[in-house]
């Protein structure tokens, strides 16, 4: 009843949005090149700004070990968002130097989250993959 009443009188609410990338190589710039590039294409594929972020949490695959993806958000301008990070569980044959993200933002939403996949993390959910470079 509260999803229904909120969607009637456009309260805001909080949706969970994911997205993932891969990193060429395991170094900091590497890392926080890919953690700038999903960010921003989360923030223009869901038109939020970052006062309303709630949090987010990022992960990265075992073989990226040198930098914290917080770290690249705190410096791209989620100051004051409470992030954390962890590492995925080593499945034998999973995508290799992934780095994914899962972002709470309460808004008013219009349309269904966009969920962001770029590089070579496409192929982690091609449903969700609507073309173009930065999607």
């Amino acid at each position: 009843m509260r999803g229904r009443l909120g969607r009637v009188f456009r309260l805001p609410r909080i949706r969970a949005v994911r997205g993932a990338t891969t990193v060429p190589a395991d170094t900091p710039d590497d890392i926080a090149l890919a953690v700038t590039e999903l960010l921003e294409a989360l923030r223009r594929g869901n038109n939020f700004e970052v006062g309303e972020l709630v949090s987010a949490i990022f992960t990265v695959t075992p073989d990226l070990t040198s930098a914290f993806p917080a770290e690249s958000a705190r410096r791209a301008g989620w100051e004051d968002v409470p992030l954390l990070c962890s590492a995925e569980i080593a499945v034998p044959g999973s995508l290799p130097r992934c780095l994914r993200v899962l972002v709470h933002v309460e808004r008013r939403w219009d349309v269904a989250p966009a969920h962001v996949y770029l590089r070579d993390a496409v192929a982690l959910r091609p449903d969700l993959h609507r073309g173009g470079a930065a999607r």
